[in-house]
């Protein structure tokens, strides 16, 4: 093909093709301004999903009841995401008669249980220590000295299942050490062994012993490894699943002198596991 014939053949196409609209330039701009609300949206919603987990993290981080203790395996801790068992279905109905906005009870007879198992540490304090209580003024950088919390733990076979923890500050003069119990209610799927119990408490691990309490097996970690939070925990499952964990730490972890002893030998944690005052239904 020549030149001339090139040509004559892209007139006779460009002929036969229709011609485009003319430009808008209103429908330009409509365009435009969707797809920036389209992009602003889409910034908006990934914001937000940033501050819920954010949020989640800090409730993570935070402490059962006022405050200060924190359940959680050794190492970096991921910031949790809710699971589809928490959106998926609404919490515990709370004393008013509505759900609860989270987890944990803030009245009724669940918040009680928490109350009166913080009563029964109190009770237990030996001779030489004493419990005292959260001062009027409480420092924001000092863990609370009592602290009591009921919590939702899942729903099995349409029966909730609840954890209460309450612990305090046992002191002698100026030093301090805490004494804090974890009980988890029948149903839970904690295991039944006493070691491989005791290695569940907060995902922390150590040198268990058995130990025998009447005709009880009750698992104590008597030497912890990589963690520091507790120096000695004991792990019991009664006859009927309820589980009783009895944590005892020579510190408070926030600064102040911790004890020079441990308030409570290996054998008495244990009998504190098996003592029916922890035996929550």
């Amino acid at each position: 093909m020549n030149g001339e014939e090139l040509r004559e053949a892209l007139r006779s196409e460009m002929g036969a093709t229709t011609p485009p609209p003319p430009l808008s330039a209103a429908a330009a701009l409509g365009a435009a301004r969707r797809a920036r609300i389209r992009r602003r949206t889409a910034w908006a919603c990934a914001g937000s999903a940033a501050a819920v987990l954010a949020v989640a993290g800090v409730a993570a981080i935070g402490a059962p009841g006022a405050g200060g203790l924190s359940p959680a395996g050794p190492g970096p801790q991921a910031v949790p995401q809710p699971s589809a068992k928490d959106t998926a279905r609404p919490w515990p109905t709370g004393p008013d008669g509505r759900p609860q906005e989270d987890r944990t009870a803030r009245a009724g007879t669940r918040y009680d249980q928490g109350v009166r198992l913080l009563d029964e540490i109190v009770s237990v304090v030996p001779a030489g220590y004493i419990a005292p209580e959260n001062p009027a003024n409480q420092p924001a950088d000092q863990m609370p000295l009592r602290t009591h919390q009921a919590q939702f733990e899942d729903r099995v076979n349409g029966v909730d299942v609840w954890s209460y923890l309450s612990s305090a500050a046992l002191a002698q003069g100026e030093r301090m050490g805490r004494l804090l119990v974890e009980v988890h209610a029948a149903g839970s799927q904690l295991p039944a062994e006493p070691c491989a119990l005791a290695r569940q408490f907060w995902g922390m691990q150590g040198e268990c012993q058995l130990v025998t309490v009447g005709a009880a097996q009750v698992g104590v970690v008597v030497r912890p490894a990589g963690d520091d939070r507790f120096d000695q925990w004991a792990a019991y499952r009664h006859p009927d699943g309820v589980v009783v964990f009895v944590a005892q730490g020579a510190k408070l972890g926030d600064g102040r002198p911790g004890l020079t002893t441990m308030p409570f030998s290996v054998r008495q944690l244990a009998a504190l596991a098996v003592d029916e005052r922890f035996h929550l239904q």
